[in-house]
């Protein structure tokens, strides 16, 4: 775990950073200095362009992963590499056509509710290539376990953009229409820049020799397209159904604010996942199993704590925190806390996302993705009319639930092991208790000094008790190593 621990600590440091540029952008840059409803269309936009990111990516960035340490020629990996940069384009110039030959029908589909989102249809195109070619690249480091420059690229580099468009915007720089183009032109940058890093690390030797294993390269590549898809679609698919069912288009902005509170707890996860993809595809393709089931329970039990604690944050501060984001963004609660299980959840599946992509079951993931996205959908249509956003979470929760249990009861039956320890069930315990015990009171000063006096509270209490527990042999080993250092 020496690699996951380093590189996962950096990781997530600057996806922390990121989300914290996210969560001033977010909660207070948008809702100051642009009008909900365009802050609802800048939600759609790139929410519509993270739906289409792994069709036109047609699941290069997966395959990479997955496929990169079993050449061992030279030539063989460099005309994979090859086949890797061109092959997002067998979507892109179809859909690029299909867009331009029926603009005006796919438009008047998209504007029945909300009228200004007509003109932004190569807005969300373009973002979608652009973070398609971002994921490509990032994968090219990946395989070299080099994730931290990319990790910082994915994370902060845009979320800064956005900032510095924010405040050019607010002393009137820029028009409104400027913003949004360089909203569009910051992930173009970023993918650029990515590019550049990834060919510093392995400059590419264009080779269009035959490669072996090509069937099973497309097929993997073309199935994984919606397999790879599946937690985006699910997170994303329920605001650009408010879109089409609610109006005015503001409710996506409340809908996002409440979504990325809740995401945060999300961030441990995505910092250690980029270094845990690489060597779960490792150890599938050595066989090694006994490595492979102690990097399971040990990544499920280190992200659980960690996520648990966020968890622990989010939610005991949360009307705190409504309390200081302008009242037109609030109405969200019932979202924030649907998420936020969600979100701890995916935590607690550790590396079984991995696992399931670099397996040779990873047709299964399709079926189940498939059959979960009909049942988002499903549940969007009937809860979205019904309770409006807390109907989009609610439906968001459900599928999410859904799916990781489903994922979890597969990865037993064929690879029989389970994420889970008796530690988990403890620490699950513990955050129960934590939540009744802290919930129902607050310091009686302003928010921003309760939710500090708060947060520093639940983190003196949950550290303690983690490290007294003994939960997880890696966290209380971190605990060791820096009471040391303070010594």
């Amino acid at each position: 775990m020496g690699i996951v621990i380093r590189q996962s600590l950096r990781n997530t440091i600057a996806t922390y950073l990121g989300f914290g540029i996210g969560a001033i952008n977010a909660l207070f840059l948008y809702t100051e200095f642009l009008s909900s409803e365009y802050y609802g269309l800048v939600a759609y936009i790139l929410s519509a362009a993270n739906i289409m990111m792994p069709f036109l990516a047609f699941g290069a960035h997966n395959t990479i992963v997955k496929f990169y340490s079993t050449f061992k020629t030279k030539n063989s990996l460099n005309s994979f590499l090859t086949l890797m940069l061109f092959l997002p384009l067998v979507l892109s110039i179809p859909l690029a056509l299909v867009g331009y030959l029926g603009h005006n029908a796919i438009t008047d589909i998209l504007s029945q509710k909300n009228e200004i989102v007509r003109g932004y249809l190569w807005y969300i195109y373009f973002t979608a290539l652009s973070m398609a070619y971002f994921e490509v690249f990032y994968a090219w480091v990946k395989v070299q376990m080099q994730t931290v420059f990319g990790n910082f690229m994915k994370e902060v580099f845009h979320r800064v953009g956005a900032m510095t468009l924010l405040f050019f915007l607010f002393f009137k720089w820029i028009t409104i229409d400027q913003f949004l183009m360089g909203i569009v032109g910051v992930y173009i940058l970023r993918s650029l820049v990515m590019m550049l890093y990834a060919f510093s690390t392995r400059l590419p030797v264009f080779k269009f020799n035959k490669i072996d294993k090509l069937s099973s390269i497309l097929k993997y590549s073309s199935l994984i397209i919606i397999a790879g898809s599946i937690a985006t679609l699910i997170l994303d698919l329920d605001k650009v159904m408010l879109n089409n069912y609610v109006e005015p288009i503001s409710k996506v902005a409340h809908y996002s604010v409440a979504v990325f509170i809740a995401t945060v707890i999300a961030v441990p996860q995505r910092a250690m996942h980029q270094i845990l993809l690489p060597l779960t595809a490792q150890f599938l393709n050595e066989n090694n199993t006994i490595a492979l089931k102690d990097l399971y329970q040990r990544s499920s039990l280190t992200l659980y704590v960690i996520s648990g604690f966020i968890f622990l944050l989010i939610v005991l501060n949360i009307n705190q925190l409504y309390a200081i984001i302008p009242p037109e963004f609030g109405g969200g609660l019932v979202v924030v806390f649907l998420i936020s299980i969600a979100k701890l959840y995916d935590n607690l599946l550790g590396n079984n996302n991995a696992i399931l992509f670099n397996s040779d079951y990873y047709r299964m993931v399709l079926v189940f993705g498939v059959l979960l996205a009909v049942l988002a959908i499903i549940l969007n249509l009937i809860l979205i009319p019904k309770y409006g956003i807390n109907g989009a979470g609610l439906a968001t929760f459900i599928a999410i639930v859904i799916y990781n249990t489903i994922k979890i009861i597969f990865v037993k039956q064929k690879f029989n092991m389970l994420p889970f320890t008796s530690e988990t069930l403890k620490l699950s315990i513990l955050i129960i208790v934590i939540v009744f015990s802290f919930y129902f009171w607050d310091f009686q000063f302003n928010s921003y000094v309760n939710i500090m006096l708060k947060s520093l509270t639940i983190g003196i209490v949950y550290a303690f008790l983690i490290y007294k527990l003994n939960i997880s042999e890696d966290i209380t080993e971190a605990f060791k190593k820096n009471l040391k250092f303070l010594r």
